[in-house]
């Protein structure tokens, strides 16, 4: 290379390592560490270890602008920052988590479970659904009304996340409202304790969850559909990615009162003891119905591949969670002025 390219050639290098730090710091210092990366291909034009440290760091630095790591930022920023990673977390956490429910409200309507394993995971994971939609109620209502009215007042820069919020809200409920009908579990036998969970509530969430299948796996399977079903299958991830996305960005612009943060702190951590309980009851029917301990040897309840990935990603954002509440919670302790 020329040595006429070479400056050019290295501005580009700097600035793909400094694009692995947030945007929030490279905004704050991303002009000095670029003339540092500089400086440094200058003395020492090929070190591997250097964009090591870089990547390192920077992924340390995503971390901690997402509350998720024990080095302390500005307190309420540590709140919001740490809220708006568990609701990623917990929507991803319920999508495989409703879609694996779903397939057992199903089978329960068509047969009555035969093992222990299954009753017990039927249970826990209705329990846990519940618990976890009032937490989530709980928390979401008066964040919401604080966003909306920040917004309505001319609030710079959430105006466009709540819109999306709403909008997926709105897409996600609509299109569940309309595709319900179609469940596979309307028209089953009746047999003792089947409406267990009720047939509206697992229709809405079986068709909620309607992306989350291992047809796509199987294309000739899954043209077997009607088009509109497929349609939906596609549109509804947007709908809640922009549901999550809109929610979580309005999160971590708003101004909440230290004591609402706090409050949204402790539901936090009551949302993750609820999430424990689900995946419990999830791994309870998937782990032993893929070691052939009974429970699947009923075609209606027997988990797929679909199911053990699932609990992989339940488990992985489940940890998540926990992270962003405990880190909440400091963040609050911190945030809170003490009583006198």
């Amino acid at each position: 290379m020329s040595t006429s390219l070479r400056p050019e050639a290295d501005m580009r290098r700097a600035a793909r390592l400094v694009r692995w730090y947030p945007a929030s710091w490279r905004e704050r210092y991303g002009a000095e560490f670029t003339e540092l990366l500089l400086a440094e291909f200058a003395d020492r034009p090929a070190c591997r270890r250097r964009a090591a440290d870089v990547i390192r760091s920077g992924l340390s630095a995503r971390l901690t602008v997402a509350g998720l790591t024990s080095h302390v930022i500005e307190p309420s920023d540590q709140v919001r920052a740490s809220l708006a990673t568990l609701c990623c977390a917990l929507a991803a956490f319920l999508a495989f988590g409703i879609a694996m429910w779903s397939q057992l409200t199903t089978a329960w309507q068509w047969a009555q479970p035969d093992t222990a394993a299954t009753r017990a995971a039927m249970v826990m994971m209705s329990g846990a659904v519940v618990v976890v939609a009032a937490l989530a109620l709980a928390g979401a209502a008066p964040a919401a009304w604080c966003a909306v009215l920040a917004a309505v007042r001319g609030r710079p820069g959430l105006r466009r996340p709540v819109l999306l919020a709403a909008l997926g809200a709105v897409v996600l409920v609509a299109g569940s409202h309309h595709f319900e009908n179609g469940w596979p579990g309307t028209g089953a036998l009746s047999w003792a304790h089947q409406d267990m969970v009720p047939g509206g509530v697992a229709a809405f969430c079986w068709a909620s969850t309607l992306s989350v299948s291992a047809y796509w796996a199987h294309p000739g399977a899954l043209l077997s559909f009607p088009g509109a079903e497929i349609a939906w299958m596609a549109v509804s991830p947007l709908a809640i990615l922009s549901l999550v996305a809109g929610a979580a960005t309005a999160i971590r612009r708003l101004d909440m009162p230290a004591r609402l943060l706090a409050f949204q702190a402790r539901l936090a951590s009551c949302v993750a003891l609820g999430m424990v309980g689900f995946l419990l009851g999830a791994a309870c029917w998937v782990l032993a119905g893929s070691v052939g301990q009974g429970v699947g040897q009923g075609a209606p309840f027997r988990p797929g591949l679909i199911d053990v990935l699932g609990l992989a990603v339940m488990a992985a954002a489940l940890l998540t969670a926990a992270r962003a509440a405990v880190s909440a919670r400091r963040g609050a302790g911190l945030a809170l002025p003490p009583a006198r």
